[in-house]
Order: C-alpha cells, then structure tokens, then sequence
C-alpha cells in the first residue's frame, strides 16, 4: 500500500545519512517516477527532505529533524537498537531491520554519533560458534509451527545418547546460557518439557493442529532440561581444583561457589544434575580436578578413567606386530 510504503521511506531516510532514488526504487520495487511522486508527497506532509545532486547525491531529511520518542531516553533506545541487533544475528527475521529503521529513526541524526559508539562497545550476538545457520533455519521453522499452532514431530537424543520419537504442541523457544531450547508439551510424556535444538533431528510440522492447553505452567522451570525433559537427579560437588585450572573454574561456577585456599588451589561447592556430561567435563580436566564429595562421584569418575586407559592399552597391544614363530 502506498501508505505503508510512504511510511517505511520516512523512516528509511530518518535512520540513514542519505539514500538514492535508485535504492529507494528497488528496495520497494517501484519505479523511479513514483520513487520522486512519494518523496514530494512526504514533504508536503511536513517532513522536510533535502535532494543532493551529483556522484553522492540523494536524498535525506534535515539533520535537526526527528520524530517524537515521547517517554524514550537516549540510552533506552540505544538498549532496543543492541537488542534488535542481537536478535537479528540469530534468528531469520525478515523483519527486524525494518524495525531497527523505524527504532533508528526516534535518534534524531545530531545524536548518532554517540549512539554507533554504544552499539560498537556493547556487541549481542547469541550464535553458537558453530552451527549458526542451522539454528537459524531451525528456528525459523519451529516459528511458523508454533504461529500456526501445528504439531511436530521429530526424534531427540536424550544426555544419555537414547534416542526416542516425540510428538509435541510447541509453546515457544528459549535462549538458556549459550543454547536454544523449544518449550513445548511432549505428547508421549504427557507432560510440559524443553528439548535443546542440536539434539532435534528429523523435524516435521504436522498437518494437525492443537489448542493451547488451561494447563500451561505461568513460568519456564529448566530443572529438566538435558535428558529429554525428564526430570533429573542433582548431586551435591566439593571439587578441588589445581591453580592452573583457574580459568576453566571462572568459566563453569559463580564466585559464591569458589573458595581460595592458602596455596592457591580452588574449593568449589555445587550443585549439578548427575549426567554423563558431568563426568565428562570432570575427565576433561585430568589431575587438575579432585573429587572430595560424593563418594560415589569419586569412585564413577575413577572407574570411567580405568575404562579410557584399558581402551588404549588394549589398543596398543593389537597395534604391535607378532613375531614370527
């Protein structure tokens, strides 16, 4: 509509140094003629556009010129443009830099200057570092499902490596420390849970529709994220870490949890779900982490390090060649 175009120009040439008719014309895909009827049209509407001829010419509005923000500061805004920008980075939005336009354009171009610099000292962006484009699309498909309210099915692998097929109303996707998770109600658990998107395979939007459910729980719990959405048994950890393992301690555990001891090695006291992924990051660590409590903790994660050197021993023994009789 002309309308919404006419609109979508003002706050194009509002966010923007200046714009050629020729990129007005074939970002809205109209001709230049009505490119030149839209930007008089918007100046007589009282909204002054200045035209500059030549190699870099075009077309902007008065520098002093800015729509109200009404109740909006300068920081505020500049909060909304960063957020935008981070959402933008990891989901396929087609319409979020239309947004940021419209966003941009309550600065009025006086005070950009220092609103770019903000946006250039604080950086959002939520893309794993591997694996982004896949997210996205994945996403973006799990988006439409839950705008259509459409079931979906698809297989997950449980932190235990068991793979299961799950039938499931999605209600959203949530964004949990450095991982996407979809938030639905499992069909075949009868219940709410969150499933981490890498660990969806084979996703497919069914023809059936669903109506959301009186049940819906107010708040998102993440007590059962990890195994499928089953609910999982938590272990109390005291771990002793060597001083060189300082910066894999700052990386896992809040500062409440790490106590400094006299020479230099590091008590942690957490809480954590006993998962194969729990012993996994203690083995990563080698002898720079202690077991003291649980017991069994302790005898597991030995158990487990037996298990890896008998691998490599067994290994090594069939690697050697037999001699000749």
């Amino acid at each position: 509509m002309k309308l919404d175009r006419l609109l979508a120009i003002t706050m194009l040439l509002l966010n923007r140094r200046r714009v050629s008719a020729k990129e007005l014309s074939d970002r809205f895909e109209v001709s230049l003629r009505t490119v030149y009827r839209d930007l008089e049209t918007i100046n007589q509407a009282g909204i002054p556009v200045v035209s500059y001829a030549g190699a870099s010419g075009g077309y902007e509005i008065m520098d002093q010129y800015r729509l109200d923000r009404q109740f909006l500061s300068m920081e505020e805004l500049q909060s909304i443009i960063i957020a935008l920008r981070g959402i933008r980075s990891s989901m396929a939005e087609q319409d979020i830099p239309a947004l940021l336009d419209k966003v941009g354009a309550l600065v009025a171009k006086s005070e950009r200057g220092s609103a770019g610099l903000m946006s250039e000292q604080v950086v959002i962006d939520m893309n794993p570092w591997q694996g982004g484009a896949a997210v996205k699309e994945l996403l973006a498909r799990l988006k439409d499902a839950i705008r259509e309210t459409r079931v979906i099915r698809f297989v997950y692998t449980s932190g235990r490596g068991e793979e299961s097929e799950r039938v499931c109303e999605p209600l959203g996707v949530v964004l949990k420390g450095y991982s996407w998770y979809l938030y639905g109600y499992c069909r075949l658990r009868q219940d709410y849970r969150i499933f981490r998107l890498s660990r969806i395979e084979r996703l497919a939007a069914l023809e059936q529709r669903f109506e959301r459910r009186d049940s819906v729980p107010a708040e998102i719990t993440y007590d059962r994220i990890g195994t499928g959405g089953e609910a999982e048994a938590h272990v109390n950890l005291l771990l002793r870490y060597q001083p060189r393992a300082k910066a894999t301690v700052m990386d896992y555990y809040e500062p409440g949890q790490i106590t400094v001891e006299p020479e230099g090695t590091l008590l942690v006291a957490a809480t954590q779900p006993e998962e194969p992924w729990l012993y996994g990051m203690l083995l990563a660590c080698g002898t720079d982490v202690q077991v003291l409590e649980p017991e069994h903790v302790a005898r597991e994660l030995a158990a487990r390090a037996r298990a890896i050197v008998s691998l490599y021993e067994r290994e090594s023994k069939l690697a050697v060649p037999q001699a000749d009789a």
